[in-house]
């Protein structure tokens, strides 16, 4: 009960400092962002029917500070979302509607391996899209200071997407971040990649035929090239200079030929030697080890795609961990 409570006090506490530490209030950015959103073309109508519902939600700027892949290692990050029940869910989910994914993958040259992982470590297949009132959750963030030109484009983005019936507002919940349905998409991403695959003049990216296809075309649009590798787990030799390595997933650096980095790798590597790779060392800034080398991960070209989904290397690994789990299965 002690502990509990003391919990709740550490919660009030960072709250309190987070907005105290505001120049403006709440309303006062609505006000400022009313303006904005006219410049951009949305109509009043629009924004006043939208944005009159929506407030500022703490729990966002905590879930913000404190996400998983901020504090997890990478062994307890994959294990936990490429578990053998993980597998098993998605089975099942593939064998209920294996017609529509089946087409989905082979239209878009997409393999149903990658779309199940992405779908299951995203929405566990569609059983958590989250609950979240996704126009206060982009208000939130876009009034916060930590990443607000970020979050200003995607809440400007799904205000025009509204304004242009193009999505439907009464089923926006979703993540805390403003992602939304099956495979989490954010408003700019559904903007430029979500399609109508079942012709009813609407993107429903909570149905399977949408979220699919949208997922693929998103994927076939990133160049994603099939069956071709994601990465592959090494050894590294104990003269690998730091620069070569790669520990944060912003902007992958030193990427070259696989023939280069032979001599820093234990392994021998049954891949093209000519192919452009890198290597990622990815607990390096998050946990306290004794081999700041290990794990040591070649990347490929796919697995920066995945990137491009969520900037986190414990992302992309557990994706493609899961991938491959689906690919012995199927």
């Amino acid at each position: 009960m002690k502990i509990t409570k003391f919990l709740a006090f550490i919660s009030v506490c960072f709250v309190f400092s987070i907005t105290s530490s505001y120049s403006f209030t709440f309303d006062q950015w609505k006000i400022n962002f009313k303006k904005i959103a006219m410049s951009e073309g949305i109509s009043e109508t629009t924004f006043d029917n939208i944005m009159k519902n929506a407030i500022f939600l703490p729990k966002v700027i905590e879930y913000d500070r404190y996400q998983p892949e901020f504090y997890e290692d990478t062994k307890t990050y994959i294990s936990k979302r490429t578990s053998k029940k993980k597998v098993q869910s998605g089975l099942k989910y593939y064998r209920n509607n294996i017609k529509i994914i089946n087409n989905i993958s082979q239209n878009f040259k997409i393999e149903k391996e990658l779309l199940l992982a992405l779908m299951g470590i995203e929405t566990n297949f569609g059983n958590y899209l989250g609950k979240m009132d996704i126009i206060s959750s982009l208000s939130t963030l876009s009034f916060d200071k930590r990443r607000s030109e970020f979050f200003t484009n995607e809440l400007l983005t799904i205000l025009k997407l509204i304004d242009q019936k193009i999505v439907d507002p009464a089923i926006l919940y979703g993540s805390w971040a403003g992602a939304f349905g099956n495979f989490q998409f954010m408003p700019s991403t559904i903007e430029k990649y979500a399609i109508d695959y079942n012709g009813n003049n609407l993107i429903e990216l909570k149905s399977n035929s949408d979220s699919f296809a949208s997922a693929a075309n998103y994927l076939n649009k990133m160049g994603w090239k099939k069956n071709e590798p994601c990465f592959k787990k090494i050894t590294l030799k104990s003269n690998v200079p730091e620069k070569f390595l790669n520990t944060s997933a912003r902007k992958i650096k030193n990427k070259k030929k696989l023939k280069f980095y032979k001599k820093y790798i234990n392994e021998v590597l049954d891949f093209d030697e000519n192919l452009k790779v890198a290597i990622i060392t990815p607990d390096v800034d998050i946990v306290d080890v004794q081999n700041k080398n290990d794990p040591a991960y070649v990347i490929f070209h796919n697995y920066e795609l995945v990137l491009k989904w969520n900037r986190s290397l414990r992302f992309g690994l557990a994706v493609c961990t899961l991938k491959d789990k689906f690919k012995n299965e199927l």
